[in-house]
């Protein structure tokens, strides 16, 4: 059950000019769901992504970072195409040839060059990608293609996902009006660099190549790379943004004020993608935000938050509603920021103060801990006491479903 997470109503996905959307149900693991999806791009569509740090990277994730290093304005990005249930990982040459041939055989479909589109999978690793099947339901992705096809787009790229992820919003920049949809899929194996998640975001803007890298890049640092549920990081994870370039509304450099307002509102709408991924975390019951301020860099800052919130004893005591936070200090002490000085930290829980230069603040009490531990979204903020800095993570609790979820993954 995820944690305060409304169900995406249909009516509310706004299209955006610029791309249509097709799913298939090609029994790529089980019959009978949407496991394909297909979004075609206007020729005018520019596209950039940021991918997994993981060195055994999918063959997917090497073909889309091929395909758009190699860029031409003559022949752009034309159509991404989505499989869930076999992720295509750790498939070697096989797994190459299997990613390529499914350009190949849209872009035959579609009329364009191979190079021209990205794959990308999700599933279970090891596993041979089952070609044929996938191909052969590329011809009824592409009969569904439609701009308001967000809801059935979501659904086709879950797997252990309890629901559907996806959000729209509109900023105004110039007067003119941009239209933002993006959908997202994740509930374990997630850690920054990415995590297993793959986040597609798309808007109606014209936007720049080297402007749209540029904002892709910065987006991810603060959504995306914020988020954790388990500490173990993917091999496909993918976020792509695309402007369709069907707007009125020009981006061409990053100092302006139209990419001030065009920047503000897709890292709104990523953060809110991020943030479903963990509130539909595997198991999770709570939504927890890990805030380390006054730090010397935003580096340190982040080592510690990701300390306490990748610590499996901090977070089996939020699943428990137990307010045992001496965890929460050991695990900023084996941060890895070897020059802190403990005795000007301070330590909340939401507004409770829990330890004060540290050690224990002499006015906690227990019961004020054990309120906050049993709410469904707690905050934990850490204050250093040793510079301007801060960093903000994401996660959640965890719980003895997490394990009954990952022991009977395959099944």
């Amino acid at each position: 059950m995820a944690v305060n997470l409304p169900l995406p109503i249909p009516e509310n996905l706004t299209a955006v000019a610029g791309i249509e959307l097709g799913h298939a149900e090609a029994g790529i693991r089980k019959a009978n769901r949407k496991d394909v999806l297909v979004m075609k791009l206007a020729p005018t569509a520019t596209v950039a992504g940021v991918f997994t740090q993981n060195r055994f990277c999918a063959a997917p994730v090497q073909v889309c970072k091929e395909h758009l290093a190699n860029l031409k304005a003559a022949a752009p990005i034309r159509a991404l195409v989505i499989n869930t249930g076999n992720a295509n990982a750790g498939t070697g040459e096989t797994g190459l040839a299997d990613a390529k041939e499914t350009c190949s055989a849209l872009a035959s479909l579609l009329g364009c060059d191979a190079g021209q589109i990205l794959p990308f999978s999700t599933g279970v690793i090891l596993e041979p990608l089952p070609i044929e099947r996938l191909k052969a339901g590329l011809p009824q992705a592409i009969s569904n293609l439609k701009s308001d096809n967000w809801h059935n787009a979501a659904l086709s790229i879950m797997t252990t996902d309890t629901q559907p992820k996806a959000a729209s919003r509109n900023v105004s920049i110039n007067g003119q009006t941009v239209t933002l949809t993006g959908i997202s899929k994740g509930a374990g194996m997630i850690k920054p660099n990415m995590a297993t998640m793959l986040g597609f975001l798309a808007m109606d803007a014209k936007v720049a190549q080297p402007v749209l890298d540029h904002l892709t890049k910065e987006v991810a640092n603060r959504s995306f790379n914020c988020i954790t549920i388990d500490g173990d990081t993917s091999t496909n994870d993918s976020f792509i943004v695309i402007a369709t370039g069907a707007s009125a509304v020009e981006v061409n450099t990053v100092d302006s004020a139209e990419y001030k307002a065009l920047a503000a509102a897709v890292l709104g709408l990523s953060q809110e993608l991020a943030q479903m991924i963990v509130r539909d975390g595997e198991g999770a019951t709570k939504f927890i935000t890990v805030t380390v301020e006054e730090g010397k860099n935003v580096e340190e800052c982040r080592k510690i938050a990701y300390s306490i919130a990748h610590s499996p004893l901090v977070k089996t005591a939020f699943f428990a509603s137990d307010p045992n936070l001496g965890r929460i200090l050991a695990a900023i002490g084996y941060a890895g920021v070897d020059d802190l000085d403990v005795t000007t930290l301070n330590l909340y829980l939401d507004d409770v103060w829990v330890a004060k230069n540290g050690g224990r603040n002499p006015d906690y009490q227990e019961a004020d801990g054990q309120r906050v531990m049993k709410q469904s979204e707690i905050t934990v903020r850490v204050k250093l006491g040793r510079g301007q800095a801060d960093a903000t993570i994401w996660t959640c609790d965890l719980s003895h479903e997490y394990v009954t979820i990952n022991a009977d993954y395959r099944s």
